[in-house]
């Protein structure tokens, strides 16, 4: 009878858990809803993606084809967007490259999110010299700007695309470090954890089961955010020969490409930048709208 009993009450509680996630993305998305610049920025996102995921439909060239007779054509009914020094058409590499710049954000904020959230969680729940020997380490590489750590990276690496990944994902990793660190520091103090400690739940249980949820809402905000950081950060690398190389069509090697023409030839620089502006204000702009739907201080009434 009591067995019974005890697993009725394990599976009401999961009832309930499961009700009240449902009920929480119920919340998320009538919130975004209300927030116009979410919308759009979300809009603008999903476009982004199908544009990369059909990017072999949706090109009008092939985006590495060199045609050495269409050098520096304006755009046109046929070239859109014009086309650079070797006649490859911008519009093509742009929708080839918009694939490049998604898979670099994810990849490098899930870099980040892979290494620093479960630092993070050991730091704030071991304490002692452990959480010493992660925060100074994590200060150390915060001391120097990300931009510059990613460099020094990639000049160990060596300049590719992968590479490039790598360095912006690992710039990242001190954010995130210290982000859940001190939400768990908060977050073990309260009665929940001392009740999974006195129900004789392991360490382990603790940390991933109740502490990393409740701190999960801003690791959510700031890799939405995060991604934005990414891809113009990478866009940088490309920019400066780091990252992707010729002719990976990603935006900040197209940029690179039509720096020396720009009086004759604006478009080829031009256009790429138009793309990474758009696709970074899109991410901040859900990232925003994100954060306020999460936030019940800044949640709308």
């Amino acid at each position: 009878m009591a067995i019974v009993q005890t697993r009725s009450a394990v599976g009401g509680r999961a009832l309930m858990a499961a009700t009240h996630s449902r009920g929480q993305i119920k919340m998320l998305a009538r919130e975004l809803q209300r927030n116009r610049g979410a919308m759009v920025g979300l809009i603008v996102l999903l476009l982004l993606v199908a544009m990369a995921v059909f990017a072999s439909i949706v090109a009008t060239h092939d985006p590495i084809d060199v045609v050495p007779s269409e050098r520096f054509v304006p755009p046109s009914s046929d070239h859109w967007l014009g086309t650079d020094k070797y006649g490859r058409d911008i519009y093509s590499r742009i929708v080839h490259g918009a694939r490049i710049s998604l898979m670099i954000g994810f990849i490098s904020v899930g870099i980040g999110v892979l290494a620093g959230v479960p630092l993070g969680l050991l730091a704030g729940w071991a304490g002692g010299w452990t959480n010493a020997l992660i925060m100074r380490m994590t200060d150390a590489m915060l001391a120097l700007p990300g931009l510059l750590l990613a460099l020094s990276v990639v000049a160990a690496l060596g300049p590719s695309l992968t590479n490039a990944m790598i360095a912006v994902g690992v710039g990242t990793v001190p954010t995130y470090i210290r982000l859940v660190q001190s939400g768990v520091l908060s977050a073990r103090e309260h009665m929940y954890v001392d009740s999974a400690r006195v129900t004789g739940c392991s360490a382990a249980r603790i940390m991933f089961r109740h502490v990393l949820p409740n701190v999960a809402a801003p690791v959510i905000v700031v890799s939405t955010l995060g991604m934005g950081g990414a891809i113009l950060a990478a866009a940088g690398l490309s920019f400066l020969g780091l990252g992707a190389q010729p002719p990976t069509p990603e935006w900040g090697a197209t940029v690179a490409d039509g720096r020396d023409f720009l009086a004759k030839a604006w478009w080829v620089s031009t256009f790429p930048s138009v793309a990474i502006l758009v696709t970074v204000l899109a991410i901040n702009l859900f990232g925003d709208g994100m954060r306020d739907a999460l936030d019940p201080r800044l949640r709308r009434r």
